[in-house]
């Protein structure tokens, strides 16, 4: 009898896939900024705190071009730019919110260990 295989069996992680769409520092958080609904760019820059303005456009322009977010440019002066979700990166919410839930429960335990 063949055993069934993991789906991580293999030479290569289907994780992988994912880690090259959504790795590095900010594009967690943009996605989960992003799950509560379309956001200006500045109002993106604000939330992430310590980030700037060429880190945050790098980060947003590849995860557009990874069908993550979609950039709506509005015909107005000054001009207006709202990035959102695409339904692929709403696809993505199960995996950043069990991200945040396992980040939770480490600080807490960290937290618990320290004597804090």
């Amino acid at each position: 009898m063949k055993a069934k295989r993991n789906q991580c069996d293999g030479p290569r992680c289907p994780a992988e896939h994912t880690l090259a769409v959504i790795g590095g520092t900010w594009k967690v958080p943009v996605v989960w900024h992003l799950a509560r609904g379309p956001r200006r760019f500045s109002d993106l820059r604000r939330d992430l705190g310590n980030l700037t303005a060429k880190m945050l456009t790098q980060q947003l322009r590849a995860l557009e071009s990874d069908g993550v977010i979609s950039r709506k440019v509005y015909a107005e002066v000054p001009p207006k730019v709202e990035y959102a979700l695409t339904e692929r990166g709403r696809t993505l919410l199960p995996v950043v919110q069990a991200m945040c839930r396992w980040g939770s429960a480490r600080s807490r335990a960290g937290t618990k260990q320290r004597g804090l």
